[in-house]
């Protein structure tokens, strides 16, 4: 049985469906999003909440590429649709009227770097879920210094393996970020983050997570080595 059979089925017990609200299982991001949809109608408030909100984070381009493939379920697709109507993602300013529409991607790879600049710090959040990635640091800067960018976006930014060390550097240096526990445990979790600056942070991390982390084979070992340490210390207290 695939995982979202097995959510279908009403297999998974509370804290498992919770897990899932979270986008913490190991899935296919095309059946994550589907369990996501699946969970916004749960019976459970906390999962419903849960489920609804990592909606909400997700870059509005992840959901598109998902959404054109052809085997999207009719129901779940039009819930994204809707998502993604809801939202607001979409920058007039980048959409044509009438005929078919190029990516978003390929709309700003069109511009200049003025123009990126310009998306960068005043575009919409798809729009910065792209640029943050941008070659260029200063086009990347400008995302996160944009005063559109919310936390739950840096948050998703610090996950990313794809961005470049200074942005997460610079996500690390905010003092007002560093006090929201979901930017510092991704950056913890991020392999891409120097190891100085993840070791900083994982003695933030609460005794569960640290756990985790002592076991994570997708960061670097002295960070692995450094958690297992601190979890046998904290457990032989």
């Amino acid at each position: 049985m695939d995982t979202l059979a097995f959510f279908k089925r009403g297999c998974a017990a509370r804290d498992v469906r919770l897990e899932a609200a979270q986008g913490a299982i190991a899935a296919p991001t095309d059946e994550m999003l589907a369990i996501l949809v699946l969970l916004v109608g749960d019976e459970d408030d906390e999962v419903r909440t849960t489920a609804a909100n990592t909606l909400k984070r997700l870059p509005g381009e992840a959901i598109r590429q998902y959404l054109d493939t052809t085997e999207v379920p009719a129901d779940v697709r039009s819930q994204l649709i809707q998502h993604l109507a809801d939202s607001g993602d979409i920058d007039p300013e980048l959409t044509e009227e009438g005929g078919e529409r190029d990516s978003l991607f390929q709309k700003l790879s069109r511009m200049t770097f003025p123009e990126r600049l310009k998306a960068a710090s005043k575009g919409s959040r798809e729009v910065r879920a792209i640029l943050i990635r941008d070659p260029s640091k200063s086009i990347a800067m400008a995302v996160l210094t944009s005063p559109k960018v919310t936390e739950q976006e840096v948050e998703s930014f610090a996950r990313m393996g794809s961005v470049a060390e200074d942005i997460l550097r610079a996500i690390a240096a905010n003092r007002g970020w560093r006090k929201n526990y979901g930017i510092v445990l991704a950056l913890t979790k991020n392999a891409k983050t120097p190891v100085g600056l993840s070791l900083n942070l994982m003695h933030r991390l609460n005794d569960r997570d640290l756990s985790a982390l002592s076991t994570d084979r997708n960061i670097p070992d002295a960070l692995r080595v450094a958690a297992r340490k601190k979890v046998v210390s904290t457990v032989s207290r």
